[in-house]
């Protein structure tokens, strides 16, 4: 098992298809909490992903609700959010670990922030004056620290 990411009601195709990707490179599974801001066989999403969407393991959820009914035993979700305090280098990451990220426009909502234990909240560093970065960018970020932690399972 590598780490999964779960996109909460994502709203760009070029980000979405930027992370799928990703998940293929990396091995990570993809969540996709509904509703999407786009349709999943759009023209945009199949370009940014290429050819990458047929090798993904992608599954969408009708909602939050039931995006946590698939959680197995001991999977940890992360919320990633500007919110947190705790960088997202801090925690010791394992391979079944969940990372979720909000919506392009504003971000995971409070509430679904604070049903997340605040060990796992976690935020990448930036400079104060800046608000966010692109969602693929920090989905990167993320999945690829929690790789390095793990020495990159499966990755040559």
């Amino acid at each position: 098992m590598k780490p999964s990411i779960a996109l909460y009601e994502p709203e760009i195709a070029p980000n979405c298809g930027n992370i799928i990707r990703l998940c293929v490179n990396a091995g990570c599974v993809l969540h996709l909490i509904e509703p999407l801001g786009f349709d999943l066989e759009e023209k945009k999403l199949r370009r940014a992903g290429l050819d990458y969407k047929d090798l993904a393991v992608v599954r969408v959820h009708a909602d939050f609700q039931c995006f946590l009914s698939v959680l197995l035993h001991g999977q940890r979700l992360f919320a990633c959010t500007t919110k947190a305090t705790q960088s997202h280098s801090a925690p010791c990451f394992r391979h079944s670990d969940v990372f979720l990220f909000g919506p392009e426009t504003r971000g995971l909502p409070n509430t679904v922030i604070g049903s997340i234990p605040p060990e796992q909240q976690i935020r990448i560093p930036m400079c104060p004056q800046s608000r966010s970065l692109n969602l693929s960018n920090a989905v990167a970020i993320i999945a690829y620290e929690a790789m390095r932690q793990l020495d990159f399972p499966g990755c040559g």
